[in-house]
């Protein structure tokens, strides 16, 4: 059986939201806190990659067992978050075969969704939710892929690139997980922060 990391992005400083995300409250727990509840359901080890007010997040949020990783480069895109949580895992002291990559900003993610992406980890694994033929998050990284998406992420792409690039499996999540991430607050106006 395949070895399932869990990787929560959430070092990002909500510019459009008006504050980090991962500080967010939404339905009576930080978004941070939902994020790595729903990976550690799934994935063990599960680590979370931290950036604008880091240590805010750190002191406030219930991080429920996740290693905690420190982006100092969060301002430059969700890639170097991507890079941090990789470099992270390729380092990790125990065997680990895949990466399911998350983002702190989508409270609508179940363990349902993550299961079955998790079902086609394997060491050569790429692997993509897809919403009514659209695809989405989670993603996951086969650990033979992880130094080419680290290399090719770039700003807010991620791994994009790299999946465009390479033969991918989307796995139908629709109707498993509510794909909609939370750019603005509720109203739809954000705040420069």
């Amino acid at each position: 059986m395949s070895v399932v990391a869990g990787l929560v992005l959430a070092a990002g400083g909500g510019r459009r939201y008006g504050m980090p995300k991962a500080l967010v409250e939404y339905e009576g727990s930080l978004l941070v806190e939902r994020a790595v509840r729903t990976a550690r359901a799934v994935c063990d080890p599960v680590l979370v990659v931290l950036g604008a007010r880091a240590v805010d997040v750190w002191r406030t949020a219930d991080l429920d067992g996740a290693t905690v990783l420190a982006n100092r480069d969060w301002e430059t895109g969700m890639a170097s978050s991507l890079r941090t949580g990789l470099d992270g895992l390729r380092g990790w002291p125990g065997r680990v075969d895949a990466a399911l990559v998350t983002l702190v900003d989508m409270p609508g993610m179940t363990p349902e969704a993550l299961r079955v992406l998790a079902a086609h980890a394997a060491p050569d694994a790429l692997a993509v939710a897809t919403y009514d033929g659209v695809r989405g998050h989670p993603v996951l990284l086969g650990r033979e892929h992880w130094a080419g998406v680290a290399e090719t992420a770039t700003g807010d792409e991620g791994a994009r690139r790299y999946l465009a690039a390479h033969g991918v499996t989307e796995v139908d999540c629709t109707g498993l997980a509510d794909p909609v991430d939370l750019d603005v607050p509720p109203g739809g106006v954000a705040s420069a922060p």
